[in-house]
């Protein structure tokens, strides 16, 4: 068993073309294909950093007792 990591590029028709050398000989093979839009292709999707917010956030209380509170409201 081989297990690959690409990059690939869809085509203007939507395909997918891969050509792939193995080591395996000839015959069938089963594939398992995950295909997972890289993050520049992602339509919508804003990301921030939150560096900027390291270590100004306090917490004061007991996190358990809070966590209980908001159950509660539910």
């Amino acid at each position: 068993m081989q297990v690959l990591t690409l990059t690939g590029k869809i085509d203007s028709d939507g395909h997918l073309r891969l050509d792939i050398p193995t080591q395996l000989p000839a015959g069938n093979v089963e594939l398992v294909l995950v295909i997972n839009p890289t993050p520049q292709e992602k339509p919508n999707r804003k990301t921030y950093n939150f560096s900027d917010l390291a270590g100004k956030l306090t917490l004061q209380g007991d996190p358990v007792e809070i966590q209980t509170s908001m159950r509660d409201a539910w």
